[in-house]
């Protein structure tokens, strides 16, 4: 067991399990007051709360992103407490992704579990308490995964990083805006509160 502390004095805890994934389900449901993720080696990973600057950055990210998907209508949006079963394993919650109609009703997961497969485009918000390093291998592992589009905004460093399958991440400085590309056809999302 092992812990690794951050510049904003906050405590992320990584502890070795072997669960089964019904036991990491159960643990989930047995505790929803903790976030909760798994790696692909299977360590458990607890997250602290966020601070209300970060919480009120994730609300409006996952608000916009809901609504475009609204008019948009082809896919869903989740929020962060949404829980995917990535193909490697791991089991992860990005802050807010969003996944198409088409994959959804292909697969049709049962909607009280965890959803087997990789988000389509997944967002990571870099909170004080998240090194950048671990946030960039877990963007890195959203798209070795399946993840069609990713970001990772970080607004300690004002600046986005764009990830893509076979291709090297894009790095942005300051943007006031991101393009939902052909994976959000006609999303754009405006960064004004959320990289602020």
């Amino acid at each position: 067991m092992g812990y690794s502390r951050d510049t904003d004095t906050m405590l992320l805890a990584k502890y070795s399990f072997e669960l089964t994934d019904e036991q990491f389900f159960q643990l989930c449901q047995n505790n929803q007051d903790l976030r909760l993720e798994r790696t692909a080696e299977g360590e458990l990973i607890i997250m602290p709360p966020t601070g209300w600057g970060s919480g009120n950055r994730n609300s409006r990210l996952t608000q916009r992103l809901g609504n475009w998907a609204d008019g948009d209508g082809t896919g869903l949006v989740f929020d962060s407490s949404t829980g995917f079963k990535l193909p490697n394993g791991a089991n992860r919650s990005p802050n807010a992704s969003w996944v198409s109609r088409e994959r959804l009703e292909v697969l049709n997961p049962d909607p009280t579990r965890f959803l087997p497969m990789a988000p389509d485009f997944a967002v990571k918000l870099r909170y004080a308490s998240d090194s950048l390093k671990t946030v960039q291998q877990k963007m890195q592992e959203y798209i070795d995964n399946g993840v069609r589009l990713g970001w990772l905004i970080d607004p300690q460093n004002q600046r986005v990083e764009i990830y893509r399958p076979g291709q090297d991440v894009e790095v942005m400085k300051s943007p006031t805006s991101l393009l939902g590309e052909d994976v959000l056809p006609g999303f754009v999302l405006d960064l004004a509160q959320i990289l602020n």
